[in-house]
């Protein structure tokens, strides 16, 4: 009887220390954070690009009282192919940047004059220029914005003898003009990324003045032209600089 108590006295003081124990233990500390690299688009970059552009013109021709009478529109579509240059500086998920932009072109058109159907209009554009601000919003290696500025282009309008196909008269000028766009990046490798964008070009109107002993422009001193461009491109750039800033992500 004496044995069964003092083995009942020692059960019960054995289950009375053990929670004691295991308060006094250390708390295991939980596992630290994953540190989750977060897209950084802030450097400066350089890049190839090409694609589709549409040249859209209007030729009108102006008597000497100023009064114009129109020789048609027509639009001719080609390949665009060049390189950009820029810097970009990331807040927080929105980015500002600066761009240059220069690109080959192939679009001429040419067709009747609605005047005189002996005579034929030409306009061609060799060269695209675009300096741009950008603004976007970044989901880390995604990249939204939209970008605005001067816009430049290289031109050649040509008088043609439609039978014959010969030049009669021909004037090339560089004009200005504004280009706001839209565009979709994304940065497949640390440095690299790949992008789709589209910009229209608003060059307005220009007078060209030519002196041809042609008796069919007897009757004008000049005429204006109305040029409008849009471009579609993809753009390979690569940016200078590190990954991007760690950050601890929170649950």
């Amino acid at each position: 009887m004496k044995r069964l108590l003092l083995t009942t006295v020692c059960l019960v003081a054995l289950g009375a220390v053990g929670p004691a124990m295991a308060a006094d233990m250390a708390v295991k500390a939980p596992p630290p954070a994953p540190i989750i690299p977060i897209y950084n688009w802030t450097g400066f970059y350089i890049g190839g690009n090409g694609g589709w552009a549409q040249n859209h013109n209007c030729v009108d021709f102006l008597d000497a009282a100023g009064v114009a009478v129109a020789s048609g529109c027509r639009d001719r579509s080609g390949g665009v192919i060049g390189g950009q240059l820029g810097y970009r500086w990331q807040a927080s998920q929105w980015v500002f940047g600066l761009e240059a932009q220069g690109d080959w072109a192939d679009l001429s058109n040419q067709r009747v004059s609605l005047i005189d159907p002996t005579l034929s209009t030409r306009t061609k554009t060799s060269g695209i220029g675009l300096f741009t601000g950008q603004i976007g919003y970044a989901w880390n290696a995604s990249l939204f914005y939209v970008k605005g500025g001067a816009a430049v282009t290289d031109n050649r309008f040509s008088i043609l003898d439609t039978p014959s196909g010969t030049e009669l008269a021909a004037q090339s000028a560089t004009r200005w003009g504004g280009v706001i766009g839209v565009g979709f990046e994304y940065g497949f490798t640390p440095n690299w990324s790949v992008g789709l964008e589209y910009d229209h070009l608003f060059m307005g109107h220009r007078n060209n003045s030519f002196t041809v002993a042609d008796p069919r422009l007897a009757a004008f001193v000049n005429d204006r032209i109305t040029q409008d461009v849009d471009m579609v491109t993809v753009r390979f750039n690569y940016r200078f600089g590190s990954y991007g800033s760690p950050v601890i992500a929170k649950y």
